[in-house]
C-alpha cells in the first residue's frame, strides 16, 4: 500500500467561492452567503481487513478545505500529508510535512488529464476500462433512500449516505471529492478511471447528501489493477461545525505550508533523493 493510499479517501472534498466582502467580516455574514463549515473524518479499510490502512480529516473553513492525510502501518501512522483545496485560486497545494516540500497543481491541469483519461478509457479494448470511461452510467444505478450502488463490468460500487447539513454543504463536498480522485488519477496512476466515483458524486449531490460508508469490489481477475486490493471500504463521520484543535491545526498547516520548499511535481512525486534542510528553516509542530 503506497503512502497515497488516502488519497482515495474522497473526503476527498471546498470549491465554494470565497465571498469578497469588503469591510464585512466572516462572523458578520448572513449564514446565506457565508462559506460552508464543517469536518468531515475518513477512515480507510483494505480487503475486509479491521484495521484501518489509511485516515484523514477534512475541515472546510473560509472557502477552503484542508485535507489531512495519514498512511498507516500496523494501526500507527507511517507518513502524512497535507492537501490545500484552494477554489478561489484555483489550485492544490500538497505538502510533505516531514521534509517540508510542496507542490503546487493547478486546476486546470486536473481538467485536462480528464478530457485525455476518458478519451483513452473509452477506446480501450477492456469492457471495464471502457465502460469507466463514461459519460453515461444511468443503466448502472439502483437507487433506495440512504443507498445507492452502482454496478459495472467486474467492479460494484456500493454507498450508504444521510443527508448533509445543508445543499451547499453537499455540493462543496462534491466539489471536493471530485477534485481529490481526480488528483489521485494524477499522483498515483493506475486502477479504475475516476469517472464512475464522479457519477457517484453527483448523484449524491443531487439528493443533498454525504456518504457515510463507500464499498469498492473489484474482480480480483483484473489484471490492470496488479497487486492493488480486491475490495476497499471507507467509512466517513461527518461533524456540521469545527471541533476544539481544528483552528489551531489549521493554523499550523498554514505554518507549514510558509515553511516548505516548493518544488516540481515530479521532484515532489519521487522523493527517494534527501533534501537537505536550511540551516535557518523554520517549521511549525506536528498537527
Amino acid at each position: 500500500m503506497t503512502r497515497r493510499v488516502a488519497v482515495i479517501v474522497p473526503i476527498l472534498s471546498s470549491w465554494l467561492a470565497v465571498s469578497a466582502t469588503i469591510g464585512v467580516g466572516q462572523d458578520d455574514l448572513p449564514d446565506a452567503v457565508r462559506p460552508c463549515e464543517m469536518r468531515i473524518e475518513s477512515e480507510l479499510f483494505a480487503d475486509g481487513g479491521t484495521a484501518p490502512v489509511a485516515r484523514s480529516l477534512t475541515l472546510f473553513h473560509e472557502g477552503v478545505a484542508w485535507d489531512f492525510l495519514e498512511a498507516l502501518a500496523s494501526g500507527t501512522a507511517a507518513s502524512s500529508e497535507i492537501v490545500l483545496h484552494d477554489p478561489a485560486r484555483e489550485r492544490l497545494l500538497v505538502i510533505d510535512p516531514q521534509r517540508h516540500l510542496k507542490t503546487q497543481v493547478e486546476l486546470i491541469r486536473l481538467e485536462r488529464l480528464s478530457v485525455s483519461l476518458a478519451k483513452w478509457a473509452r477506446s480501450s479494448d477492456d469492457r471495464l476500462v471502457s465502460w469507466a470511461g463514461g459519460p453515461d452510467f444511468s443503466t448502472g444505478f439502483s437507487e433506495e433512500r440512504d443507498r445507492l450502488d452502482l454496478v459495472g463490468p467486474r467492479v460494484k460500487y456500493a454507498v450508504s449516505h444521510e443527508p448533509a447539513p445543508s445543499p451547499e454543504a453537499a455540493e462543496v463536498y462534491r466539489r471536493f471529492a471530485d477534485t481529490a480522485i481526480l488528483l489521485k488519477a494524477l499522483l498515483q496512476p493506475g486502477g479504475i478511471p475516476p469517472f464512475p466515483r464522479l457519477a457517484v458524486n453527483e448523484r449524491l449531490a443531487d439528493a443533498a447528501a454525504i456518504p457515510v460508508e463507500v464499498k469498492l469490489e473489484i474482480d480480483p481477475r483484473l489484471s490492470m489493477i496488479g497487486a492493488r486490493p480486491e475490495r476497499l471500504r471507507c467509512v466517513h463521520r461527518l461533524h456540521p461545525r469545527l471541533l476544539s484543535g481544528d483552528h489551531q491545526r489549521i493554523e499550523d498547516a498554514k505554518a507549514h505550508v510558509a515553511a516548505a520548499e516548493p518544488v516540481a511535481l515530479a521532484a515532489y512525486v519521487h522523493r527517494d533523493r534527501p533534501v537537505e534542510e536550511p540551516a535557518d528553516r523554520t517549521t511549525a509542530s506536528a498537527p
